[in-house]
């Protein structure tokens, strides 16, 4: 059995890297502290609050080894390279499987400029990574628009120039060559070209911009038109491409920029290089969570990967909220107002949109995983202690309190299905009485549940105000099982939802995925109603209609709707046919009461459901 306390013993007060191993020698889990022992007793303290997925790796553990470093800032790092490394099971994991797009400046006389996912440590410049190839085509044309630049991998030293080993291509005959094979471009020239790319690369393009204006005022002067001419193009070119790079103001030099986004199981981090007001360097990373980790943890690791991939030394890093990194180099910033705020919201609106676009591209591999986050964030937004998996809306429909239908629209799994709809024709309640209306029809729908044992709902919405609600859980107290379930009321003006005994009202955001769901109940109860109201107020008239007929009443009259189910077909039935629903006298009043109709075409069939 392991024995923690005698471990504990062993662990300093110092900052550093602590890793958990399990009976296997299998390494499970990597992490940092500011002081080791104090953050490894964490993990054993009883009346700690772990989570479950905590508790099970606490219970694996069968050796505490660590690393003391000088300060905490090293063991952020060092966390960082030896995750990377080691991969362990329990720590988050980078969904990151890209090799992406670099710039390369080859070491090499007259450098060449093209773009390569594979570093060689050769002395050679790499700028980026790029998060995409476009992005990363895009610049490298502006740079061989702009700068003419050899593309050959000639070996143009002084020595093979001078000795005449090379002639000039296809390249120098169209202009985008200078011909450095055959000395028509020095050195020194091309070095220039290459340091101001450089500029341009690192964000610096305004150093660049002005240089090429200050150059074609002289040329102008000079009266060199030509040369004015070649530099202005140049000068449109990048001033162009500056306008559109530049999103805040110059003088925020040089910054990184962190966002993130989560939920229970993964978590996206958005990572914006600032330079000059320039972004020059983007990219989202999704992490799997594998411990509940908080958004400072996961940010925390985050910023240590984005920094050290993108050798970034920015001493200013923006962030959403405060990070716990004692570093006296490195200035952590939570933006209110200003410059940097607009920074942070775009990171933010990059980081939310990917998030979405991620989870879309799953789910639609996936629908059960967008089912079960639906009702994962309903139950969460309508504060309910189970998933409403079975949801039933109730609507009533009447015309000045005539023809009363009261509708109920049942979803499962956040979908409509269609075959448990039912409607209900009001039987106790008199003249336009919506409350009423609606208590007897809860009380019916649940009695008949209770009685032939159908699950109930988890989730019952009431379309209406504080009267409908309260008479809805008037049904179900009475019935017992008000506690069963969640009930709400929606009320149509503000889209405010009622909950039994509050008098202040919930509002979900307008374009929260649980209140949609419920407009949808809402409005499909609202349309099932409506329908079955027609029906049962059509039928009503043609009822009304065939009490015209002499002799015949409301009761004889649905009997031959009943049996007949049109108009139509009653005015075409013969009296033999009439008798089978009624007497000889009525049958020959309502076949005398049709005939002069009979001439005048048929009429359109009218289909009266029975309810």
């Amino acid at each position: 059995m392991f024995d923690y306390r005698e471990a504990l013993k062993k662990i300093p007060h110092k900052p550093g890297v602590y890793q958990y191993w399990d009976d296997q020698n299998q390494l499970m889990y990597i992490g940092k502290a500011k002081d080791l022992r104090n953050r490894v007793s964490s993990y054993f303290v009883k009346d700690n609050q772990l989570n479950a997925k905590t508790r099970v790796l606490v219970s694996k553990i069968r050796n505490i080894t660590f690393t003391i470093v000088d300060t905490e800032v090293d063991a952020w790092l060092l966390e960082n390279s030896l995750i990377k490394k080691h991969k362990p099971r329990y720590n988050i994991d980078l969904k990151d499987d890209k090799t992406y797009p670099w710039i390369v400046i080859k070491k090499e006389h007259y450098p060449r400029i093209y773009w390569t996912r594979n570093i060689i440590k050769d002395g050679s410049k790499y700028l980026g990574p790029y998060p995409s190839v476009s992005m990363m085509h895009t610049i490298l044309g502006l740079i061989r628009e702009t700068y003419p630049l050899r593309t050959c991998s000639l070996a143009l030293t002084p020595q093979n120039i001078n000795a005449g080993k090379f002639k000039v291509c296809l390249e120098y005959q169209l202009g985008n060559c200078k011909g450095p094979c055959q000395n028509y471009q020095t050195e020194e020239d091309y070095d220039r070209s290459i340091n101001e790319i450089q500029d341009i690369l690192n964000g610096k393009i305004g150093n660049v911009v002005r240089g090429l204006k200050a150059d074609m005022e002289s040329a102008a002067m000079n009266l060199d038109f030509e040369q004015a001419h070649r530099l202005k193009r140049k000068f449109d070119l990048l001033e162009n491409y500056q306008h559109k790079s530049t999103v805040v103001n110059s003088s925020i030099t040089e910054v990184d920029v962190f966002s993130i986004a989560s939920d229970e199981k993964h978590a996206f981090v958005n990572y914006l290089k600032v330079m000059n007001g320039t972004i020059i360097q983007t990219q989202t990373l999704e992490i799997k969570k594998r411990l509940d980790e908080s958004d400072t943890e996961i940010l925390t690791f985050a910023i240590s990967e984005f920094r050290t991939r993108f050798k970034s030394h920015s001493k200013e890093i923006i962030v959403p909220f405060e990070i716990e990194v004692d570093d006296e180099k490195i200035k952590f910033t939570v933006p209110k107002l200003g410059e940097k705020k607009k920074l942070l919201d775009l990171s933010q609106k990059n980081v939310h949109f990917f998030r979405r676009e991620k989870m879309e591209q799953y789910e639609k591999l996936n629908p059960d995983v967008r089912v079960e986050r639906l009702l994962t964030q309903m139950m969460k937004d309508l504060r309910m202690n189970q998933l409403p998996q079975h949801i039933e809306c109730f609507d009533n429909s009447n015309f000045q309190g005539k023809y009363p239908v009261s509708a109920i629209v049942v979803f499962k799994d956040a979908k409509p299905s269609k075959r448990d709809y039912r409607y209900f024709n009001v039987k106790t309640v008199e003249g336009p009485n919506d409350f009423a209306t609606m208590e007897e029809a809860v009380h019916r729908r649940y009695r008949r549940m209770l009685d032939e044992g159908t699950p109930l709902p988890q989730l019952i919405i009431i379309d209406g105000g504080k009267g409908q609600l309260s008479a809805a859980m008037k049904s179900l107290k009475l019935l017992g099982i008000e506690k069963q379930m969640t009930v709400i009321g929606i009320a149509k003006r503000l889209e405010e939802l009622f909950y039994p005994g509050d008098q202040y009202p919930l509002y979900l955001d307008k374009r929260s995925e649980t209140l949609k769901i419920i407009q949808q109940l809402r409005d499909e109860a609202h349309r099932f109603g409506i329908t079955a109201h027609r029906k049962k107020r059509d039928k009503g008239t043609l009822a009304t209609e065939l009490e015209l007929v002499p002799g015949v009443g409301r009761l004889s009259a649905e009997k031959l709707l009943k049996y007949f189910k049109s108009v139509k077909k009653i005015r075409e039935a013969s009296v033999e046919e009439l008798q089978e629903v009624v007497n000889l006298k009525q049958a020959q009043a309502v076949k005398a009461y049709f005939a002069p109709q009979a001439t005048q075409g048929d009429a359109p069939e009218e289909v009266v459901e029975q309810s």
